[in-house]
């Protein structure tokens, strides 16, 4: 494969680079006093601003290069998975949210330590800090890998290695300052750069197929003899390797969002900036509102590809070049042999802005965790004072090992996915279930039991994960010697993961509780 990067493109993505390093400065120039003002900008940041930063979030290079794959391999029904995020954010607005401001807690596992004490707040925090290295190092591989074909025109290791640790300095450099002030307020800007990309790379796409959308709306609801309609929105099949028929999205889908907006400091964080309760529950409302339509126009590439590449009879025999194996998605193919000089250039910052977004957040939430929850109570256990401005160089130093952590992930990740073999958005998704299992469990124990002790959240925490990895395929493979075992999809590994961790973690029963009083303060 021939990269075929121009001037101009060289000249777009140079252009990205420093309006980067010069957002990076400009909102970074506010200094935090202290450690709420570093992770929550003391609750002053705009409802908007934050459900932007929310979007970006929850989106990333797996949304850039993964939502194109699935429209391209499949059909619309992941699209339908966001009623479960609707779903979620209507019960993450109306129960977590509330409660969390009124404990006013930095991070949403402080929330334990009320009802369980101190090591209940750090089992979580640590579950939390392993599942997100697991989540993120996902995404910064798939960005890796993107930005490896561009730089050095293959994904050989040593390149991707490069291209990851190269993201990962530029993220670190983004929030290292500012904190979560600043990496909303970035997330903005990169969210406007990817979906603009996304929006030309449809414009273009339509301008390049000599048909119009009606004959393309006709040739995607009848691909070929005995082929699904690949606009089909709604999968009402029973399949448990399928991750995306209507019995997940009303499942595992609602599972993985509760955890996803009231569970993840990841997200949590930036809803706990707004200046009320009111404004944290509308900006996820508002965010899970935006990536309907955000998500569909990614979708919506992968379906013009198909028509791009699989129906060439309406491409009135135009020369295209095909995917071929190496590449990593049609997407990423297309971009380099196909689309307009120009517009390479638009989408390769895209690439790079939807992980950059997501990278800048984890950095900040996972520093949060390690700081607060963490390095604070490790000092008060041995008395040991420090000024308020130490937390915050704290959290700088947290977030430099944090960078390093994930960027080891992303190198695992490089083998993993191979491994599993699973569209890019799925895998993403998948390595998620690992850390959300213990979390649902305990926190479900929380807001409908007065059940549970500090042992028996551990021992829920650990089992989350176990039941997870257990449900892996080549875990199965292993423990059984099976070489075909049968595939569960991820929803349904997180709700099995859920129901065993909520009943472990029910198991204990605390010497004393202090829900009443929890509830008492939420009231006033």
């Amino acid at each position: 494969m021939e990269l075929q990067f121009t001037a101009l493109d060289w000249a777009i993505f140079a252009t990205y680079a420093a309006i980067v390093a010069g957002s990076g400065y400009y909102f970074s120039r506010v200094k935090a006093n202290d450690s709420r003002d570093y992770f929550l900008a003391k609750n002053a940041m705009p409802m908007w601003m934050v459900a932007i930063s929310t979007l970006a979030t929850v989106q990333s290079a797996a949304t850039f290069l993964g939502g194109p794959d699935l429209g391209y391999r499949g059909d619309l029904t992941y699209l339908f998975t966001n009623l479960g995020a609707v779903i979620a954010a209507v019960i993450v607005a109306r129960t977590l949210i509330p409660r969390f401001y009124a404990s006013r807690v930095t991070t949403v596992y402080e929330l334990l330590q009320t009802r369980f004490g101190q090591s209940a707040k750090h089992a979580a925090g640590t579950i939390y800090l392993l599942g997100r290295v697991f989540a993120s190092g996902a995404r910064l591989y798939m960005a890796g890998i993107a930005v490896s074909m561009i730089l050095f025109n293959d994904i050989a290791a040593g390149h991707v290695i490069t291209a990851t640790l190269l993201l990962a300095i530029v993220g670190l450099f983004q929030t290292l300052i500012g904190g979560v002030r600043s990496v909303i307020q970035s997330d903005v800007l990169q969210c406007a750069v990817y979906v603009t990309a996304a929006i030309a790379v449809v414009s273009v796409l339509l301008w390049q197929i000599p048909v119009d959308m009606g004959d393309i709306v006709t040739a995607l609801a009848a691909p070929g003899e005995g082929q699904p309609s690949k606009l089909t929105l709604i999968d009402t099949s029973w399949n448990l390797a399928d991750p995306f028929n209507i019995w997940a999205t009303l499942t595992g889908f609602v599972l993985l969002n509760i955890a996803a907006f009231g569970l993840d400091q990841d997200v949590t964080q930036r809803l706990l900036t707004c200046k009320t309760p009111r404004d944290g529950a509308r900006a996820v409302l508002f965010s899970v509102i935006l990536v309907v339509p955000v998500m569909a126009i990614f979708m919506g590439i992968g379906l013009l590809l198909y028509i791009f590449y699989q129906k060439t009879e309406l491409m009135g025999g135009m020369a295209i070049s095909q995917p071929g194996g190496g590449d990593v998605t049609v997407f990423m193919h297309y971009v380099l042999h196909e689309m307009p000089a120009g517009l390479r250039g638009l989408v390769t910052i895209g690439v790079i802005a939807a992980a950059l977004s997501t990278l800048n957040s984890s950095l900040n939430s996972m520093a949060s965790v390690l700081t607060e929850d963490l390095y604070r109570n490790w000092l008060e256990r041995r008395q040991i004072s420090k000024p308020s401005s130490h937390f915050v160089r704290a959290g700088r130093c947290g977030m430099a090992v944090i960078a390093l952590c994930l960027s080891a992930m992303a190198i695992l990740c490089f083998y993993w996915q191979q491994i599993s073999d699973l569209p890019l958005i799925t895998f993403a998704l998948s390595v998620m279930v690992f850390a959300y299992s213990g979390l649902l469990g305990v926190f479900f124990t929380v807001l409908f039991t007065s059940r549970g002790s500090s042992t028996s959240v551990i021992m829920a925490l650990v089992t989350g994960f176990v039941v997870t990895l257990l449900q892996q395929p080549w875990m199965i493979s292993a423990l059984t010697g099976n070489e075909s075992p049968v595939e569960i999809a991820f929803p349904w590994q997180l709700c099995a993961g859920t129901l065993v961790s909520f009943a472990v973690c029910n198991l204990g029963k605390p010497a004393q509780s202090h829900l009443e009083t929890e509830l008492k303060g939420i009231e006033t």
